[in-house]
């Protein structure tokens, strides 16, 4: 889950829908992607992660399943983040596709990303690689506006992957600089682009432009405006991207949120009845209708012992 700017809730939002997701049989693995700000291990009361993806990047540790520590949640297992090397944080680029790769190896049924602010190639890259991507958001203008950067900077990314010839990718690495001198400014204007030079690699843009599905969460919502923000920005991501957006859900503003995270413990753990819990219940209900119903164990082998 990203969304540009800090502090609006994403690392909150991830530990408790991975125990929300656990608590219902889903075997979760929780990941922080945030090697300049860790924050996830202390909501999710992991005060000295004893490994972090801070070794794989390093080359410390190669195995990612070797990096997942337990926690006091049944079903819930975190990657934390913690003791990077601030003059080298996050992966190169091959690095991470092995991350990605090993992620995608790990015996669970669900793994919850939790990214660091900004629009940072591998920050995208992290909030590109799942099935879904949640964009968390504040009902304020500076979230809003990063949120809308944010959203642009993944697009062009999905996009760039997605496209087969290099003159193509080209285009679209001309096109992330909104000055630039063929005057395209809109995702539009670049699909116009795309399908001039090459009418199949246009087709491709058109089928991956549409596999881009977003899901907006609000955060912190006082009002019937802070609710009707996430339609608004679903209605932006058709006119301006071309893409459905999936309104998600939002969370009320509530007091109980700042006790939790002084106590380093979850909302749902220790104010199980409260609005916050009730609406990120919500949520997680409906990523588990998306997800399906998680795997049964898995039986154990027998062993072979000999007849007496």
């Amino acid at each position: 889950m990203g969304g540009g700017k800090g502090g609006v809730g994403k690392t909150l939002l991830c530990a408790n829908l991975s125990a929300a997701l656990a608590g219902s049989g889903y075997r979760v693995v929780a990941v922080d992607t945030d090697l300049e700000g860790a924050n996830l291990h202390t909501c999710l009361g992991v005060s000295s992660p004893r490994v972090s993806l801070a070794d794989f990047v390093a080359e410390r540790e190669s195995d990612v399943a070797k990096l997942a520590l337990a926690t006091r949640i049944p079903n819930l297992q975190l990657i934390a983040a913690t003791y990077g090397n601030l003059s080298c944080a996050q992966p190169a680029a091959a690095r991470r596709m092995e991350l990605v790769a090993g992620l995608r190896r790990l015996d669970c049924d669900v793994v919850l990303l939790d990214c660091g602010a900004g629009s940072h190639a591998a920050t995208v890259d992290y909030f590109l690689v799942g099935d879904d991507g949640l964009l968390v958001l504040h009902p304020e203008p500076t979230s809003v506006e990063n949120s809308y950067g944010f959203l642009r900077a993944a697009y062009y990314r999905r996009m760039q992957v997605a496209m087969k010839k290099h003159e193509v990718r080209d285009r679209i690495r001309e096109a992330m600089d909104q000055r630039n001198e063929r005057g395209i400014r809109t995702p539009l204007d670049l699909l116009r682009e795309i399908e001039s030079m090459d009418p199949e690699e246009g087709r491709r843009f058109v089928a991956t432009m549409r596999r881009f599905r977003p899901r907006i969460v609000v955060n912190e919502v006082t009002s019937s405006e802070d609710i009707k923000l996430g339609f608004a920005i679903r209605s932006v991501c058709r006119k301006f991207f071309g893409i459905d957006a999936d309104y998600l859900g939002y969370i009320n503003h509530d007091a109980v949120v700042h006790d939790c995270v002084l106590r380093r413990r979850l909302v749902l753990e220790l104010h199980p009845r409260s609005d916050a819990a009730i609406y990120l219940h919500r949520i997680a209900r409906k990523l588990m209708g998306a997800l399906g119903p998680p795997r049964p164990p898995a039986a154990p082998a027998e062993s072979g012992g000999e007849g007496g």
